[in-house]
């Protein structure tokens, strides 16, 4: 593997069909990225523009 990014590495391993045998670089990080995926509550700026955009929608169609 000398010479050559860990990601050219993998993507060889890909192309000659050996799989995704690598281990992880940072095993804790494994951990702690699938305790903060699934769903969040929306931020007040992304609630605030969805209120904007329905209002602009009701404008538009004239309800």
């Amino acid at each position: 593997m000398s010479g050559k990014s860990r990601t050219r590495h993998k993507k060889q391993l890909i192309a000659n069909g050996k799989g995704l045998a690598l281990p992880p670089r940072n095993p804790v990080a494994v951990a702690a990225r699938q305790r903060s995926a699934g769903a969040h509550r929306k931020s007040p700026s992304a609630i605030r523009q969805q209120h904007a955009r329905k209002l602009a929608k009701m404008v538009r169609e004239g309800d």
